[in-house]
């Protein structure tokens, strides 16, 4: 194992995507350096390689800004995933952002001795290749920030008889569009706004999706008489308290999507923005999906048991045939990997304390993009983060002249 060490005169950042590309351009507009590492050989790995053709942002784009850059006029209320990746690469290249490509972070560790983050990377565009097998680089510096996201690797749950299925099965990670199953009966397994858009998608190539249900889901309608959902409801919060605003979100839902129960489809006890601020479950934006499953398109069943030789046996007990089955089941933070010695992160990988004060942690621990919401979330993070570290970094630059 070959290994160097690099010394870094400013924060070390990990995670190239909105996140770290918002901190890193934010410190930079400061005047401070950085060092910003990313596992993958492109920015923003989740979009451009592990997201569906037909993706869009689910909030208008004004919602989906990154500090100091307002997305082109020209572009739609909500850009595609073509678009946002190219307003990703425009940003960073504004703000002379360039990544440490192929350095997946296998360890991150504060050495209170010295007072300093040691953070040892591998290059993993090398990695197991000649007789030195991988490059391992120690990164330290004073400060470190934590920019991998809420998305940074995939939920792949356990299924009984998962060996006996005779289809392939694979996760939304890997779907780009229907076109390969026109024809086959797909089983997507969950029920969240990739599912719902996965066998939206599904239809539209003619296949035959079947969509699982296992728990309670809110779905609202994106738009309402023109106006988007999400600017309504940031609208009321500015005058209502949260547990209200969701009630009338819930009679709204009601008023232009009707009596979901119907269709199979129950609503949680707790209100939507309660459920995504506390657990993180996004409510479902509908672009088309809950027709389709009124036409009888897609098929709505409940939980699996297990997997048979050519479908699944379902909880209720009835069968499904399946050709395929797609697991929409989402993605989940891996920092509890990496980040050794501090409980400023839970066994989940979110900053115990909970928004808007989960940005900052001890011994110059920062963390961007857990805040559960979104990308307005991120770029509220990157400004306090860049902001504090400015002020240590400008006075430790003071004292040292």
């Amino acid at each position: 194992m070959a290994g160097r060490v690099v010394w870094v005169n400013g924060p070390i950042v990990v995670g190239a995507g909105p996140a770290g590309l918002s901190v890193a351009a934010c410190l930079r507009e400061r005047g401070v350096p950085s060092v910003l590492l990313e596992r993958a050989d492109c920015i923003a790995s989740l979009w451009q390689l592990r997201t569906y053709d037909r993706l869009r942002l689910h909030l208008p784009k004004q919602f989906c800004e990154l500090p100091g850059m307002p997305f082109p006029e020209t572009y739609p209320e909500y850009p595609d995933r073509r678009q946002f990746v190219d307003y990703l690469q425009a940003y960073a290249a504004r703000a002379a952002v360039e990544p440490r490509f192929n350095q997946s972070v296998t360890s991150a560790r504060y050495d209170a001795a010295a007072g300093l983050w040691r953070v040892r990377a591998e290059d993993v565009s090398v990695s197991g290749e000649g007789d030195g097998g991988c490059v391992v680089t120690e990164y330290i510096g004073r400060w470190l920030v934590v920019a991998t996201g809420e998305n940074a690797e995939r939920v792949v749950p356990d299924i009984d008889g998962a060996d006996a299925f005779e289809g392939p099965v694979s996760h939304v990670a890997e779907y780009k569009s229907g076109a390969a199953y026109r024809g086959k009966r797909v089983l997507v397994v969950g029920c969240g706004n990739s599912g719902m858009e996965v066998c939206l998608d599904l239809c539209h190539h003619n296949a035959l999706p079947a969509m699982v249900v296992r728990d309670s889901v809110h779905v609202l309608p994106r738009e309402m008489l023109g106006v988007a959902t999400f600017s309504v409801a940031v609208f009321l919060l500015r005058f209502l308290p949260l547990w209200l605003v969701d009630r009338i979100l819930v009679v709204l839902a009601w008023l232009f999507l009707g009596d979901l129960a119907k269709i199979g489809i129950t609503r949680p006890s707790r209100g939507p923005l309660e459920l995504k601020n506390t657990r993180g479950r996004t409510p479902v934006l509908d672009i088309g999906a809950l027709a389709r499953i009124r036409s009888g398109d897609i098929e709505v069943v409940p939980g699996i048991r297990r997997l048979l030789r050519g479908g699944a046996e379902l909880v209720d007990g009835r069968r499904v045939p399946a050709d395929a089955i797609i697991l929409a089941t989402g993605y989940q933070s891996n920092v509890p990997q990496w980040l050794k010695g501090s409980d400023f992160f839970t066994q989940e990988g979110y900053p115990r304390v909970p928004f808007p004060d989960g940005w900052k942690g001890e011994s110059g621990l920062y963390s961007v993009g857990f805040t559960r919401r979104g990308l307005s979330g991120v770029s509220s993070d990157a400004v306090k983060v860049a902001q504090d570290i400015a002020m240590a970094w400008n006075h430790q630059t003071a004292t040292t002249r």
